[in-house]
């Protein structure tokens, strides 16, 4: 049955529970022991209870926790009250103290019946029991068991009252702390939202500030840029202005190019106009103007093709311009030679009519006197000699070898002109590592001599003939540019002239071992002999020899140029400084002519011999003396080469020489004063001495 199976349940419970445990003796009451005396563990109420003491209570507990919390409350003061009401007998004094509380019948009845429903109804699980009589037994012990606690709790009821009016108390004390609580937590909370609106506020501000100080550096930021911008332009403005002034510039030099090559043109035309034959020069057989017109025309032809080319809008170029400043130099020099041969016919007419003149004067003086004529016989004809065959300038022959000698050298020039004009560093660094291996070996000779000497000369030899030499620890070669060779000759030879101009000018003795590696590499390489006697001839004229006249047209500066002066600004150098270099020129030419080079295996005549100094000697004496740079090129000539002539030529030498001594010497004293003539050392006093000294002579 369903009420036999609860009830063994409720058994089971009350078994395990921990009041189970306890130990009841049914004759207590008789043998006056404490109904707990033989509880171990501190008793607690069930959850049952609970509802018993609800019915039991004259008040309801509503504002308090139930009993069953309170009897379980883990709180050191309740379990101590309850475990002193346990376990002390409660005695009827104690009873009857608290005031009476009248219970409801009804609810403890129903609690009755609840509790009896329980007890009486077993559990299933019991049925296992050996015996009936002895399930009955226990359910009689746990009866009156429970009736025993029954007891126990209304006798506690009086003390309960009291502990939940304490309760209440402590109920009230503890809701008067949390509302205090309440009240400082409201508090504490009003606080925190200050203090967090605060915080906000002060965040906000912080922001704030941040968001300036990020405006105030985007603010400097667009100024920096405004400023870098600003620079950038005025930079753009710079540049455009000097892009404008290039340009300007630029157009400056065009038009004053276009206005030079119009000049120019005018200028060649004119001169072309001088080379056509004038009727007093018309008559004359020996002069033939058809070379020089014809020339003429075509430098005209090579100016007038360069002018349309710059006539179109366009500026001529540098290279335009040069080319018609080569034109009117070519022009000019045109000029003169004709100016010269025109000069020369009007002074061979001229003396062709003096002497018509003088052979009809004296064949009227010869009627008149006859005696006379027999007295000044001797000296006409002594006169005569002497003014027979002195010229004041070159004969023809000597110029044209002159003029050829240097149209090579201008030719080799020309050849070279892309080399020498480079603009690409690899050229401009060719060129001057080709310079440098051509002109320092020259540089080195001076007073040196054996093996020194040989490696200079095996240096400029290898350099002529297109192999590799080492110079500055660089190695080149003249075949490295198809205008190599053409350039290492024509600044090689340059630079023999220079040292004879320095070097030899102030150290005499250098002048040989210089002329003997000079004529064996011109042995070797004819064609630097050719540029080395043009590059003589364009510095010092009196090398030919030649004295060059003043054309018409020519300005002082140009003809002090022409005659080998050094005119830089306007500024011409003194006498002294003149002389000297020509001295040196000339002293390196007369050693040239007789030296040889000592290692060389040929056996062939000089390149440019002796014959040649007595050629020079011949034409210097058979032209008019000039002050002071005739007596220095003729004492420097003889000094050096002198004793070679005499050995070579012997009698005819000294028969020169006393035609210098006696004709050329007194002639050189008639025409030029003592006070201007300054020969390279001071004259003293009679003519013998003022010989000896210049030309060094001795007997």
């Amino acid at each position: 049955m369903p009420s036999e199976s609860l009830r063994f349940e409720t058994l089971e419970a009350l078994k395990n529970s921990p009041k189970g445990k306890l130990n009841y003796s049914p004759d207590w009451l008789e043998k006056g022991e404490d109904i707990l005396a033989g509880c171990v563990e501190v008793s607690s109420l069930s959850p049952l209870s609970g509802q018993i003491l609800k019915r039991l209570s004259p008040r309801p507990l509503l504002k308090t926790r139930s009993l069953s919390s309170c009897v379980r409350d883990t709180s050191p003061e309740v379990s101590e009250g309850l475990s002193a009401g346990a376990s002390v007998p409660i005695s009827p004094r104690q009873i009857s103290s608290p005031p009476p509380v009248s219970l409801h019948a009804e609810d403890d009845e129903q609690v009755t019946s609840l509790l009896f429903k329980e007890l009486v109804q077993p559990k299933t699980t019991l049925m296992s029991f050996q015996t009936r009589k002895t399930a009955v037994h226990l359910q009689n012990t746990r009866l009156l068991s429970l009736m025993h606690v029954m007891h126990v709790c209304v006798l506690s009821q009086v003390e309960l009252s009291l502990r939940l009016e304490q309760q209440e108390r402590l109920v009230a004390t503890v809701s008067s702390c949390e509302s205090e609580q309440l009240k400082r937590f409201e508090e504490l909370m009003e606080l925190k939202q200050r203090q967090e609106y605060q915080s906000m506020r002060d965040m906000m501000e912080k922001e704030t500030q941040e968001s300036l100080g990020r405006q105030e550096k985007l603010r400097e930021e667009h100024r920096h840029r405004m400023k870098i911008l600003n620079l950038r332009l005025r930079e753009a403005e710079q540049q455009r202005l000097r892009e404008a002034e290039l340009e300007r510039q630029r157009q400056v030099e065009g038009r004053e190019r276009h206005r030079a090559i119009n000049a120019i043109q005018e200028e060649v035309l004119q001169l072309n106009q001088l080379l056509q034959p004038r009727p007093s020069t018309q008559t004359d057989p020996a002069l033939d103007h058809t070379p020089y017109i014809t020339r003429g025309n075509q430098l005209c032809s090579q100016v007038s093709d360069v002018v349309p080319a710059s006539a179109d809008g366009q500026f001529p170029s540098v290279e335009d311009l040069t080319v018609a400043e080569r034109a009117l130099q070519e022009m000019r020099s045109l000029v003169r030679n004709l100016q010269g041969e025109e000069a020369q016919a009007a002074e061979r007419k001229r003396k062709e009519q003096d002497e018509e003149e003088e052979k009809k004067k004296r064949h009227e003086e010869l009627k008149a006197q006859q005696e006379e004529q027999k007295k000044t016989a001797a000296r006409s004809a002594k006169e005569k000699a002497k003014k027979e065959g002195l010229q004041t300038g070159a004969d023809e022959s000597t110029l044209k070898w002159y003029s050829a000698l240097q149209d090579a050298a201008n030719q080799c020039a020309q050849a070279c002109d892309e080399l020498s004009r480079a603009k690409d560093t690899q050229t401009k660094k060719l060129k001057m590592e080709l310079q440098k291996a051509a002109t320092t070996p020259v540089s080195q000779i001076a007073n040196i001599s054996g093996a020194p000497l040989k490696e200079a000369f095996e240096k400029i030899d290898k350099l002529l003939s297109s192999r590799p030499v080492t110079s500055a620890g660089k190695t080149v070669s003249a075949s490295q540019h198809p205008q190599g060779l053409e350039f290492v000759s024509y600044k090689l030879a340059e630079k023999f002239v220079k040292q004879g101009e320095e070097e030899v000018a102030s150290n005499h003795s250098a002048a040989f071992p210089i002329a003997a590696v000079a004529s064996g590499i011109w042995e070797l390489h004819p064609k630097i002999g050719e540029l080395i006697l043009a590059h003589l001839h364009k510095k010092c004229p009196y090398a030919v020899p030649h004295y060059p006249p003043m054309e018409r047209g020519t300005s002082v500066e140009d003809y002090q140029k022409i005659l080998g002066y050094r005119v830089d600004d306007s500024k011409v150098e003194g006498q002294d400084s003149f002389l000297k270099r020509m001295s040196g020129m000339i002293r390196l030419y007369a050693a040239i002519i007789q030296m040889r080079w000592p290692y060389t295996g040929k056996q062939g005549p000089h390149p440019h011999g002796l014959n040649h100094g007595w050629r020079w000697l011949a034409q210097i004496l058979n032209m008019e003396p000039l002050a002071d740079i005739t007596a220095t090129i003729l004492f420097d000539f003889l000094e050096v080469c002198g004793n070679a002539l005499m050995k070579l030529y012997r009698g005819q030498f000294w028969k020169l020489i006393l035609l210098i001594y006696e004709e050329y010497f007194p002639r050189y004293f008639e025409d030029i004063s003592v006070n201007v003539f300054t020969p390279v050392h001071q004259l003293t006093s009679g003519e013998d001495i003022c010989f000896y000294q210049l030309f060094g002579l001795s007997f």
